[in-house]
């Protein structure tokens, strides 16, 4: 089986102004190319968790850590494998719903346990939250009734609790 094109990195960061212009910039500056980026606070306020998931196709994992690590406010850096990990993301949509398609978009909704957060005469607002597969697969499947706007967060992951006592 061949590698996965894409890995997610959790980087644990001093929570200062700056820091996420300087890891951005740092991905930048090297050509890497960010599939996805999310921040925000830990429990610790003096921390942020970053979560980004990066192409490695662009560059070896191996380079963007060195590269990482050489940043000042940066604390730690981890690397999540999916079946090690917790991954969500969320998705936002307006998807044209009016007469008989209109029932079918709340079928989906209803088999995907998404929620409906505004209903229009012509359209309907829907969210749902989930793993990376199961949003990708509900935009998919969302595509053929006309989305009108789409907005989805980048993915979130924290590692599986150890079972073992």
């Amino acid at each position: 089986m061949s590698e996965p094109r894409h890995r997610t990195l959790t980087v644990l960061v001093q929570n200062k102004a700056g820091v996420l212009a300087r890891v951005a910039g740092l991905f930048a500056r090297r050509g890497y190319n960010i599939d996805s980026l999310a921040v925000a606070p830990t429990d610790d306020e003096s921390l942020s968790r970053i979560t980004i998931v990066v192409d490695v196709e662009s560059a070896p994992l191996d380079q963007i850590v060195k590269q990482l690590f050489k940043l000042i406010n940066v604390v730690s850096i981890s690397e999540l494998h999916p079946r090690d990990s917790v991954e969500r993301e969320l998705l936002l949509a307006t998807v044209k719903a009016d007469g008989e398609v209109r029932a079918r978009v709340l079928e989906l909704v209803q088999i995907f346990e998404a929620k409906i957060l505004n209903v229009g005469h012509t359209a309907i607002t829907v969210s749902l939250e989930g793993s990376p597969v199961k949003v990708d697969d509900f935009e998919e499947l969302l595509r053929p009734y006309g989305i009108l706007e789409l907005q989805r967060t980048g993915r979130v992951a924290l590692p599986k609790l150890d079972r073992n006592l």
